[in-house]
This record gives C-alpha cells, structure tokens and sequence, in this order.
C-alpha cells in the first residue's frame, strides 16, 4: 500500500504571546527515523522567552515555529532500517541534531557542533520545529527507550536533568566535595541533585525564594539552603561588597560534621543574575570551579581578580552530551535520601488547545493558590487522521 500522508495539529508560534493551533501534514518516517506520538513537554526558560518576545536574547524567530524539546512519547511507526526501536515503545527525545562529522562532533562534544539543529531555537534557519505537535519524526539514534517503570513525564525531564549531569562531569567533583547552587528553578534543583548523586558531601542551594528552598532541603534535591537577601548596591564597589557578604554568611552554614561549609569547590551559577555569579567567584576556595550555566545578561560586571589570583576556573556549561543513559538510570532509582524527580513536575495541562495557559503557567512563580511552580508540563494524546 502506498505511503499516506497523516494529518497531526500543531502548536505554533506567530508572533509574542500569538499561538494558534494549525494543521499539517506529516508523512512516514524516513529509513532512519522512527514517528513519535509525543507524549509530554515540559515548558522551559528558552520556550518561555520566544513566547514572550518571538526572540531568546539575541536570536529572533524568523518564521512560525512550534516550541518545546523536553520531551516523551510513544514510537508508532519505524523506518525500515531501525532495528533498535518498535512501535509501542516508550521513547525519551534528544531533540539537539548535530552534523556528526566536525571535529567537536568526532570528540564527542556535539553539544557545541557549529551545524547543530536544535528542536525549538530559532538560532537554525529553517527553524528546526519543536515538539508541541501530535507527532514527529525523529532519527532513532536520538530516541532513547524508557523502562516500563519510568514515567512518560519523567522521560521529559531527562532533557533538563541532561544539564545537570553534564554540568558535574564537566565539574569533576571529587568524593566528599563541598557545592554551592545559586537558583533553585528546575536546573537548579536538577543541577544540586546531580551534585548529590555524583558524591558530593555538602550541596548548598541559594535563591531568593524561600519556598524553592525549601521544597530542595525537603524533597532531597539538596542538603541544606540559604535565602539570598534582596539586597542590591547602587555602585559597582557596593554590588561587590554585597556579594562578598552573600558568601561570606554561605560559608558560616554548617556541614553534617556540624563544621562550617567554608569556601566551595565548585559553585554552580544556574542564574545567569550578575550578583550571583560575583558571589560564586568570591564563594569558591582558591583551585575550584565557577560553573556557568544561567544564560542571563549576557554583558557582566565582575572580580575578575579574585578569580585569577585564586586560580578559580570560569567553566561554560551548555546543554549536554552522552546523558541520556545516565539519566535514564537516575530517574529509575528510588529510596530515602534520594531525590524525588517526580515532584519536580508541579503543573500539568492536558491538550495542545491548553498550550496557552501552560505557557502562562510556566512564567509563574507560584500558582493562584500560592503554590510553587517549578516544572509545566504539557500531556499531548492526538493521533491525528489519515490523509486521502
């Protein structure tokens, strides 16, 4: 029988705050690609800013994109040169698509590939579509099958934990290290976790939200927290000296041994707020790790001296590579003291139709009943119809 041509609906972006569901048309997947039911999303800081603006800092969205790339989903149909998948198999996205042949790619680092084709960033163009529609195709090498016991909404979380567990290799903790966190939003949390399960002793995590703080210490996310003050100097000298008191009164929290903390090996900017990231370079001990993950103002005022005279390394971090393995087998795990990834996921919306409201959602805070909202995660069951 010959190939038809299915019909899906699509969430797609127009404009700032201008999303309207549309149809289109999808067909059967190529030899090397499977066709994915997609299943859950979570919404994320960068699909939050093309909704907000049409543009993520200096990347502007040239033509109506679908957004999303955490993502899970059912594999409904296989290409016929894919022998690692079949239909019915519970599936988790890697939804970055690098070229495979430069030599970031051939090291093994296609995070930072120059051709990478990136679900959901305008950065591309053609626009590579997100996963807000009721089905892809996806090449099968990126699809990474779920254990029956993980959750569809939890195979969506593994694209933000990627993060945090390319941010600690990339750190090299040692056994017993001392780790501060500034941010206790989704990557924050999942970045303090990962710091946890890669054998830190001591993970601090700092906001300015005290709820998010507490929500880290009591689900396990972290061992101890510290509420950023909301202090703010008008003068460069008083941010500076602001910041040296912020890590200063971090260093005076006690570890388990009921010492204190001290300087950090490795502090973890997951902000991208010039404050904090002053903090973590006068937080961290001569030797360690400034890790850069918060994309935020992206010109910045900071002591650099006090990094340099200290040999404190300012380490990038972005994205991630080779996690989804390792991920898999993290959110499989279960037991006390261990993080509690499930309730990472705080909001669900069911429908592409409520794609609006999850966004708005997503930009808060805490929800109409003061609730914390940390991950919104959008639940898709559409399986479109066949084309005559």
């Amino acid at each position: 029988m010959a190939a038809r041509d299915r019909i899906i609906r699509a969430s797609v972006l127009h404009g700032a705050k201008d999303l309207r569901i549309e149809e289109r048309s999808i067909s059967d997947p190529s030899p090397q690609e499977v066709q994915v039911a997609v299943r859950a999303t979570g919404l994320c800081g960068s699909d939050l800013h093309y909704y907000n603006h049409y543009r993520n800092g200096d990347i502007v969205v040239r033509e109506p994109m679908s957004l999303g790339h955490e993502s899970a989903g059912v594999v409904t149909a296989v290409g016929s040169e894919v022998s690692n998948l079949k239909v019915g198999d519970k599936i988790a996205l890697e939804v970055g698509l690098p070229c495979g042949n430069c030599e970031r790619c051939t090291e093994g680092r296609y995070n930072i590939c120059k051709g990478m084709n990136f679900r959901s960033s305008a950065k591309a163009f053609p626009h590579a579509q997100g996963t807000l529609q009721g089905r892809i195709n996806h090449p099968a090498a990126w699809c990474h099958k779920l254990p029956e016991q993980v959750s569809l909404d939890l195979g969506a979380i593994l694209e933000p934990l990627s993060v945090g567990i390319h941010a600690t290799r990339r750190a090299q903790l040692a056994a017993g290290s001392t780790v501060l966190v500034f941010g206790a939003g989704a990557v924050g949390l999942l970045v303090a976790a990962m710091a946890k399960i890669s054998g830190a002793g001591t993970v601090i995590i700092a906001d300015i939200d005290a709820g998010r703080v507490e929500f880290a210490t009591q689900n396990s996310f972290a061992h101890s927290g510290f509420i950023v003050p909301m202090k703010r100097g008008e003068t460069v000298e008083e941010q500076l000296t602001i910041a040296q008191e912020i890590a200063a009164e971090i260093g005076k929290l006690k570890k388990s041994t009921d010492e204190p903390t001290g300087e950090m090996d490795a502090v973890f900017e997951c902000t991208g707020v010039p404050s904090c990231l002053q903090a973590s370079i006068y937080a961290t001990r001569p030797g360690g790790k400034v890790m850069l993950i918060g994309m935020g103002t992206p010109i910045q005022t900071l002591p650099i001296s006090a990094a340099a005279l200290r040999e404190v390394d300012l380490v990038g971090v972005f994205r991630y590579a080779n996690t989804y393995s390792t991920g898999i087998e993290v959110v499989s795990k279960r037991g006390p003291g261990y993080p509690n990834f499930a309730k990472i996921i705080t909001h669900r919306f069911k429908g592409l139709d409520n794609a609006v409201d999850a966004f708005n959602m997503a930009g808060k805070t805490k929800d109409e009943s003061g609730e914390l909202v940390l991950k919104v995660v959008l639940e898709i069951d559409e399986e479109g119809r066949s084309k005559l």
